[in-house]
This record gives C-alpha cells, sequence and structure tokens, in this order.
C-alpha cells in the first residue's frame, strides 16, 4: 500500500476510453478546485496517486460536461497502469523536477554527454518521468548525426541496463539484423528457421515497424502469438533452439520501445539510435555473435557506399567496446523485396519460400540463403564458402519449413495470415521496361493503406527492375481494409506517377490508375 499525500484532495476515477498510446494523460475540469489549489494548468506534468500504486501523466483540461465535479478521467494508458476501478479515489500532487532534462538541453545545443547522463536520462524515461514531448526532443537532439562513437556506446549501454538481461549459458547466441529501408525484406523467420534446423540457437526478438510498412514482429504476428512472456520465451528457445517474438513483451531495453513509439510519430530513425537500438536489444538477449544486413540503393535507408561504410565501422566499433562480435553484409537496396509490403502480404511470401512453393518470391529466397550461409560460416557450423549450400539443403529438404512449424506451435499456435478485402490495381498503359523503383514511395502507399496498422494492408509488387511489361499489365496491387484508406493511397498513386518508371519505346514513362477497381 502506498501512503497518500497529505491534504490533497480525493477525487473519483472515471475512465473515458481515450487511446493515448504510451502515454498516460488524465483529465480534470476547469473549474476543478484541485486545477486553483494546485496550479494544475493544460499540460502540467501531475503525479497521480492511488491506494495502490503512483504514476506521472500529462494534465488535459476539459471545458464542457464528460465530467462531473469531483471527478478525474483518464486516458487507455493511465488506467491500466494504475489498474483502476471505476470510483476509486484518486489524489493529485506535484511530482519532483526531472533534473536530466538539463542533459537533453545540454544536447539540443550540441554538447557531449557521458555514459552517466545518458542512464539518468533513459532511466528517467522507463519510470514513464518523460513526456512525449520532451521524449521527441531528446530524439530530435540525437538525431541527424549528432552522436559521436562514445555516446552512441553509452547510450546502448544505458538502455541494456535498464531492463532485464538474459544469459542462456552458451559459449555462442546468434542473431541478425537489418537496417531497414528496403520495404518486404522479411528475411529473418526463414533465416531463423533455417539456423534453428542446422542446431544453432537463435532467440530472435524483433522491434514492431518504426518507419516502414511492417516489421518482423508485425508479419509474425499474422502468423502466431508473438508477445510473450520472459519465461515463455525461455521455454520456447529450450525446445526449439529459437523463437520468434515481440522484443517489447519481454523489457530486454524498454526504453527502446517506448522511444519507438515517439521515433514512428516523427518519422525519424537516426544512425546513432539505430546502432543503440539494434545492440542494445541484442545483448539484452544474450546474443554473442550478430549479422548486420545493410541494403544500399538510391532509395533505401542507407543510399551510399560511403555512408554505408560508415554505419558499419560504428556497429563494428560499438559492438566491440561491448563485447559483441559483429559480421556485415552489404545488400542490393535498389528495389523491394518479395512480392508483398505490409504484415500479412509479407508473412505469405515467407511461407511461400518455406513451403518451397515454385511461385515463391526468388529474391527474398535468395536472400535469406545468403544471410543463412553467412551466418552457418560465422558460427563455424561449415567452412567458409560453403554456407549457402548448407542453408539451401536444409530449406529445399523442407527442414526449415518443419522447424517453423514447431516455433510457431511453441509459441501458441500456427494460423494463417488473413486478405484485405479492398483492392485497387495500377496499370501499365504502354508497353516498356521497369527502370526505377521507388522504396521509400512504395513504403509511403503501403502505410496509407493501413500497413502495420492493419495487419491485411500494403501492396503487392508485380514488377522487377528490368523487367518488360505491356499495356494493361499490373503494377502494383494496393490491398485495404477500409474503402478510405484505400482511396489515400490511390490519391498518393495519382500524385506521384513515377514510383515505377516505365522507359517506353516512345521514350516516356507514363503509367495510368485503373478505372475500374476491385473492391
Amino acid at each position: 500500500m502506498i501512503s497518500t499525500p497529505e491534504r490533497a484532495t480525493t477525487l473519483q476515477a472515471r475512465r473515458l476510453g481515450i487511446d493515448t498510446r504510451q502515454e498516460p494523460i488524465i483529465y480534470l475540469r476547469a473549474d476543478s478546485p484541485v486545477c486553483r489549489s494546485e496550479g494544475f494548468s493544460a499540460l502540467s506534468r501531475v503525479l497521480v496517486h492511488t491506494e495502490h500504486c503512483k504514476i506521472i501523466a500529462t494534465l488535459n483540461i476539459i471545458t464542457g460536461e464528460m465530467l462531473r465535479r469531483g471527478q478525474i478521467g483518464f486516458s487507455e494508458s493511465a488506467w491500466l497502469r494504475l489498474q483502476l476501478n471505476t470510483d476509486d479515489n484518486v489524489w493529485l500532487t506535484h511530482p519532483r523536477p526531472v533534473q536530466s532534462l538539463s542533459h537533453v538541453r545540454a544536447k539540443v545545443y550540441g554538447h557531449s554527454l557521458s555514459k552517466q547522463q545518458f542512464q539518468e536520462i533513459i532511466n528517467d524515461i522507463v519510470d514513464g518521468r518523460y513526456a512525449d514531448v520532451h521524449i521527441a526532443a531528446f530524439i530530435t537532439a540525437c538525431g541527424d548525426d549528432k552522436l559521436d562513437d562514445a555516446e552512441i556506446i553509452a547510450l546502448t549501454q544505458a538502455m541494456i541496463d535498464s531492463g532485464s538481461r538474459i544469459d542462456w549459458g552458451q559459449p555462442m547466441v546468434i542473431d541478425k539484423h537489418c537496417v531497414g529501408g528496403l520495404p518486404g525484406n522479411r528475411t529473418t523467420p526463414i533465416v531463423v528457421s533455417i539456423l534453428a534446423a542446422s542446431g544453432l540457437t537463435m532467440p530472435k526478438t524483433s522491434s514492431r515497424a518504426i518507419t516502414s510498412p511492417a516489421g518482423t514482429a508485425d508479419t509474425m504476428e499474422t502468423m502466431t502469438e508473438v508477445s510473450l512472456t520472459l519465461e515463455q520465451m525461455k521455454q520456447v528457445v529450450k525446445q526449439e533452439g529459437a523463437c520468434l517474438a515481440w522484443g517489447g513483451s519481454v523489457r530486454l531495453s524498454p526504453s527502446d520501445d517506448i522511444l519507438i513509439q515517439v521515433e514512428r510519430a516523427l518519422d525519424i530513425d537516426s544512425e546513432g539510435q539505430l546502432i543503440a537500438s539494434v545492440l542494445s536489444k541484442k545483448i539484452a538477449a544474450g546474443a554473442t555473435h550478430v549479422l548486420i544486413d545493410i541494403p544500399v540503393g538510391p532509395t533505401a535507408k542507407v543510399r551510399s557506399q560511403k555512408a554505408a561504410d560508415k554505419l558499419a565501422a560504428s556497429f563494428q566499433k560499438v559492438g566491440e567496446q561491448l563485447g559483441i562480435k559483429i559480421q556485415i553484409l552489404f545488400t542490393d537496396g535498389s528495389q523491394p523485396v518479395g512480392n508483398g509490403i505490409g504484415p500479412a502480404l509479407e508473412a505469405k511470401d515467407v511461407l511461400a519460400v518455406l513451403q518451397n512453393d515454385t511461385d515463391a518470391p526468388q529474391d527474398l529466397k535468395q536472400r535469406a540463403l545468403t544471410m543463412s550461409g553467412t551466418m552457418l560460416e560465422m558460427a563455424g557450423v561449415v567452412a567458409p564458402g560453403e554456407g549457402i549450400e548448407k542453408a539451401t539443403t536444409i530449406l529445399e529438404s523442407g527442414l526449415a519449413w518443419k522447424k517453423f512449424c514447431a516455433i510457431c506451435d511453441a509459441q501458441g499456435g500456427m494460423k494463417q495470415p488473413d486478405e484485405a478485402p479492398y483492392l485497387f490495381k495500377l496499370m501499365a498503359d504502354k508497353k516498356g521496361t521497369v527502370t526505377q523503383v521507388d522504396n521509400r514511395r512504395l513504403a509511403q502507399v503501403a502505410k496509407l493503406a493501413g500497413a502495420p496498422v492493419d495487419p491485411t494492408a500494403g501492396l503487392e509488387i508485380h514488377v522487377k527492375l528490368g523487367q518488360q511489361v505491356y499495356p494493361h499489365e499490373p503494377l502494383l496491387t494496393i490491398h485495404a481494409e477500409s474503402s478510405g484508406e484505400l482511396n489515400y493511397a490511390v490519391d498518393y498513386l495519382e500524385s506521384h506517377p513515377d514510383i515505377i518508371c516505365l522507359n517506353t519505346d516512345e521514350g516516356s514513362a507514363e503509367e495510368n490508375i485503373d478505372e475500374n477497381p476491385t473492391d
């Protein structure tokens, strides 16, 4: 039981059912005596007490009759954190000042931060002492290459220390990560299945999408349960040698999951925070050997080999300082991988490859085999140069599919991805050759269609670079769960006709929207 503040006015709790994502919000009437007595105003940070726990929340003021006098309203996030019941007693006081905000201000003005300063910031973020606006300031201050390697190391260590850390009691635990920016690049479920089938240990925890239409956790959630507890995750790995879980459910680097929510809203994924995010999760999950996939392409996240080399060097340096072996793999980032972009559509590609379907996307298969082969060699399972052959044998023999099914069953059972009810096709109106594909704009179309929030939303790509197409052939198909989101995506296509460029015999690059969509 928590002691209640003396002389504080008692308020009665009311659940308002307002979704404010991860940020706890409380609501008071403008004429509430608590506002006058405590000097609270809109957007004040307030310490909220119940008889059993307390949190810091942001105050919103209402002027209508949503609340009665003496009531306090709660967003879903605040209500669930406080484990409230209707009309529970609640008290409000001022929180103590958040001292670490001075470090954020220092970073805004270009100063370098120490390990201790990063630790204080991260601890306060995890403890809920930062509002989203404070987190946004921290993310922005650290963006655009504003962290040096020493700061990235310090930030990574602070994020590791903010949550749980797993020791598997083994000399080698492998993992992989793609830095992103390449839609449809969903190799992880295939790679994990191949490597686990070879006898290696790979407890894979993945994030949800930050700025992309799908993350590995989003895609896996269309096929099995990914929100595992730490004990459930350990049991799956003990049983099958691997898992495919959402990292946010096991409190591995919990600050990362909070930062990701705000990064998604800002559409920011800066280099220093990317490295800290990736390696904090890998180290907290007990990995000893990690493959980093860096796609390089004109519309990928990393657009030049020079930038890729710089990012790779930082990964290597941070990994070395924190005692983890890093291997870098540079891959082609010129166009999307597979056929689907969006959780369910990417899941269907993964299943097709694992099941050795003759119509499976071969580019996704080959990328997964290359990564699996590289990791088999890194782990010493095979000699250098023999990894891809070994990985191919495991995949094409059906062993990888069998292992994937076993992992899904251990995580709660396997299910088939659903399909979206609304479709719209972008058609070619002339004969031509595909000369350019814009990864970023294709990802934007998928997000406007509803991905990843709507799991079946996204788009299918029907063409590849260098492919010849003919009039009335589909270039891509948009999938949406509502007609409104379908229209948003179509409007974006109409305003960006160069998303897929065709070099026609007439020297033009024209595409056309099908006037008769399938609904």
